[in-house]
């Protein structure tokens, strides 16, 4: 029978060891690559961004214009009704013209006594000072008699739609208006602006502009007037658009929307599905995938073009954004960046 020492013994044991160590190296390896998640990115690049913010509107008229006679009085006769359409100067509505009458008669009188004091004084009958003031009385009475026109026939000033009628004939005009007459072509839009904005909104800056109640119309309109204070509880300033309605679309009191581009800007431009909402506030938030691992970071949302996001704060340009399987990651995560 053939014998064997120790030493025969020791190389194998060696081996077999060495193998042992081996296989187990390469299971905790293949191990720890599989705890890695599986993720895709989308490396960020810097693109043109209109700067494009909507606001909430209302349409007024351009001008409104109430009316009355200077004191009150009784109507004799009105012209119109709400929803009539006046031009300027038209005669909407006729007061009582007693007084009137009365005052015709009273410069008619007056210019007789002129003329008596002219031939007077040409003979040297009365002195100048009496004939300036006869001249004077006369044109005193003329003024008054012009006014008493004026409030006997009352004539619109603008052109437009009767909008109210607060009396009917033969009623006596106190404290409200006969009618309310406004002009809407054109009309102007009205919106409060983030103070944000103060300085980019110009004079005759175009505005889209579209109402509710025409859903597929678009109107152009310009910026009229900047009013010059803000108000301290909103931080916000009036904005007055002009928007021509040759056709009278565009009626007071209706609600609108005006859109405004405050220039082109570069900014990072993200898939939505990059970005993750942090539960409990308005906190926005991606992953950047740097070195093996997904790195937290807050971003700034500016307007959203179709399904991507423009950024206005919280990345750079070359950013690696994981956009699918950040789901579930936590910050310094170990990942995996798949095709």
């Amino acid at each position: 029978m053939k014998k064997y020492s120790l030493m025969h013994f020791v190389p194998l044991l060696a081996v077999a060891l060495l193998a042992s160590c081996a296989g187990q190296g390469t299971s905790e390896g293949t191990e720890s690559e599989s705890s890695r998640k599986k993720v895709r990115v989308e490396t960020v690049q810097m693109v043109p961004v209109d700067q494009i913010s909507t606001f909430t509107a209302s349409v007024e008229a351009d001008q409104v214009n109430n009316i009355a006679p200077a004191t009150g009085g009784r109507i004799r006769a009105i012209f119109v009704d709400v929803g009539s359409t006046v031009r300027r100067g038209q005669a909407v509505a006729t007061m009582d013209d007693a007084r009137f009458s009365q005052q015709e008669t009273q410069v008619a009188t007056l210019r007789k006594d002129v003329e008596r004091y002219e031939e007077l004084f040409a003979v040297g009958g009365i002195s100048r000072q009496q004939l300036d003031q006869a001249r004077t009385q006369l044109e005193v009475a003329e003024s008054a008699l012009k006014n008493l026109e004026e409030n006997t026939t009352l004539v619109s000033p603008i052109s437009g739609v009767v909008t109210a009628r607060n009396y009917d004939p033969g009623d006596v005009a106190m404290q409200l208006p006969i009618l309310t007459i406004e002009s809407i072509n054109p009309v102007k839009v009205v919106v409060n602006v983030s103070e944000s904005y103060y300085s980019s909104v110009v004079k005759d800056m175009p505005v889209e502009v579209t109402v509710d109640a025409l859903k597929d119309e678009l109107f152009q309109g310009k910026v009229s007037l900047i009013h010059p204070t803000l108000d301290p509880v909103s931080h916000t300033f009036t904005v007055e658009i002009t928007v021509p309605n040759n056709q009278l679309r565009l009626r007071p009191g209706m609600f609108a929307r005006a859109k405004m581009n405050f220039g082109t800007y570069d900014r990072p431009l993200l898939s939505d599905k990059a970005v993750l909402k942090q539960v409990g506030s308005n906190e926005r938030y991606v992953f950047v995938e740097q070195d093996g691992k997904a790195i937290y970071r807050v971003v700034e949302l500016g307007v959203r073009i179709n399904d991507k996001y423009e950024i206005i704060s919280g990345l750079e340009e070359g950013d690696r954004v994981i956009v699918e399987g950040n789901s579930g990651l936590i910050d310094e995560a170990e990942v995996e960046v798949v095709q």
